[in-house]
């Protein structure tokens, strides 16, 4: 029987809603009997250790008791989605508006595909950046990094993440 993550995210989803909380991302990695089944849970003021017991605790039972994960071990871990979590959905960009951010896209951007910069909007499906200022020169035959701000369009990010700042 194939796993159904999307029915261990609804799981997911539903028990952090109950407890207040944001599931960011649920995932299963390695195989055989070296499974790990592990969800970012997440909340404004950010999870304690307490959120990811008893989010543990619930899930896993669910899990078992529907038996989605049938017939095979797992290792179930929970944990925050930490400083420089990834931002997957339109609602990341909106609740982290003027933090700093990593984009690579998959198209480039005015010669570029990796920028740097604050989130100041999302609108319209697009992010829009005010760009870092780079002292690092461009390799020979690289184009010289875009200044000021760029929009990039959310169907174009590969990856993005917050870059912490301490």
């Amino acid at each position: 029987m194939a796993l159904d993550m999307e029915k261990i995210e609804q799981i997911g989803r539903r028990v952090a809603e109950s407890s207040g909380l944001e599931l960011v991302e649920a995932e299963m990695r390695g195989g055989g009997k070296a499974r790990m089944l592990r969800f970012f849970i997440d909340k404004p003021e950010g999870v304690t250790h307490e959120d990811c017991a008893n989010f543990s605790r619930d899930v896993g039972t669910i899990l078992d008791v529907e038996d989605v994960v049938s017939g095979a071990s797992y290792l179930l871990e929970v944990s925050s989605p930490g400083l420089d979590r990834k931002l997957t959905k339109p609602e990341h960009y909106e609740r982290f508006h003027g933090y700093l951010a990593k984009i690579m896209t998959f198209e480039p951007i005015q010669g570029n595909r990796f920028f740097e910069g604050r989130i100041q909007k999302f609108e319209n499906g697009n992010v829009t950046l005010e760009l870092s200022v780079t002292k690092k020169k461009p390799k020979k035959g690289q184009p010289e990094p875009p200044s000021g701000t760029i929009e990039i369009a959310l169907s174009n990010i590969e990856k993005a993440n917050l870059v912490p700042e301490i």
